[in-house]
């Protein structure tokens, strides 16, 4: 395995579980609807329990981690192909910005086949509220009741966020590093400091590029749910409902809450982007420093 590999898998891993429970929140807030009035807002906040923190962590930091790892050796590779003068696709100083993007959506791509099941999972463990859901029974439900192939439910709408979110992902990192690029760069402090920070505003100019793509995902996966804990919904009932595709649950969305719902935890949302891939990014550089120096990076070029 090459060195960006396990560096984005180490570091995918280590984000989802400094950001799972502000990744909760969100989730719930997104799948909640201010028309129905079932929902109250300390139920979005509370915690069942000390357990409900990490509540649908165990498939993203499986999945997450892989899912971090392919996106990267997939950036990294497509990255060289667009641009055949890159030999480090960790530092490409001199490539244009809008390759960066189209390696980043490349990567986004190839990441789906990763992301899709592990979004569906994550996202019924988190808005179920019984203490005996966790990952593992939501996937086996899934797969019991919509075979194998329903792992990927509502998989073109997480196509279309992680394409276009992780293009904007890569871009806005290698511009901000541009932008802040100065002679104090030589020291070590001043440059972990650039790197969290460009890391953290990268993961706010992803979610706010693509969250209403993401609202409506999780509102099309919440809409599977048919089980409540103590008789008392988080959602509202879809058992006596069709399931509405991207556009016309979109349409549905809109016409009923208007334009702000499609935002709705987006402040949540960016708190936890700029914490958890700030500190992606600051663990992603100083594993592929360190394997570098141990004279890892051969694999670069290979897998």
């Amino acid at each position: 395995m090459s060195s960006d590999f396990w560096a984005g898998y180490i570091s995918g891993a280590i984000g989802i579980i400094i950001g799972n429970p502000l990744d909760l929140i969100k989730v719930r807030l997104q799948a909640s609807s201010s028309a129905n009035g079932s929902v109250e807002p300390r139920q979005l906040t509370r915690f069942e329990s000390t357990s409900s923190l990490v509540r649908g962590a165990a498939a993203p930091i499986l999945g997450y981690g892989a899912l971090n790892a392919l996106l990267f050796v997939s950036y990294n590779r497509s990255l060289m192909l667009l641009d055949n003068s890159i030999t480090d696709p960790t530092n490409p100083q001199n490539c244009a910005l809008y390759k960066l993007w189209l390696a980043g959506a490349l990567g986004g791509i190839a990441s789906w086949t990763v992301s899709a099941p592990t979004e569906f999972i994550k996202c019924r463990a988190q808005l179920d509220a019984r203490p005996e859901v966790s990952s593992w029974s939501v996937a086996k439900d899934i797969i019991r009741n919509r075979g194998w192939r329903g792992l990927y439910f509502a998989g073109g709408i997480t196509c279309a966020r992680d394409s276009i979110g992780y293009g904007f992902y890569f871009w806005s990192y290698e511009y901000c590093k541009r932008l802040m690029a100065s002679p104090d760069d030589e020291d070590s402090n001043s440059a972990a400091l650039k790197v969290l920070f460009c890391g953290g505003l990268a993961g706010i100019v992803t979610w706010a590029s693509v969250f209403p793509l993401d609202v409506i995902k999780t509102r099309m996966q919440a809409n599977t749910i048919e089980a409540y804990a103590e008789g008392r919904t988080l959602l509202e009932s879809q058992t006596n409902k069709p399931e509405l595709g991207a556009f016309k649950l979109a349409r549905e969305v809109y016409r009923i809450e208007g334009l702000k719902a499609f935002y709705r935890g987006l402040g949540v949302c960016s708190l936890r982007a700029f914490i958890v891939n700030g500190a992606q990014w600051a663990t992603y550089e100083w594993l592929m420093k360190y394997f570098q120096n141990r004279s890892w990076d051969q694999p670069l070029k290979s897998t």
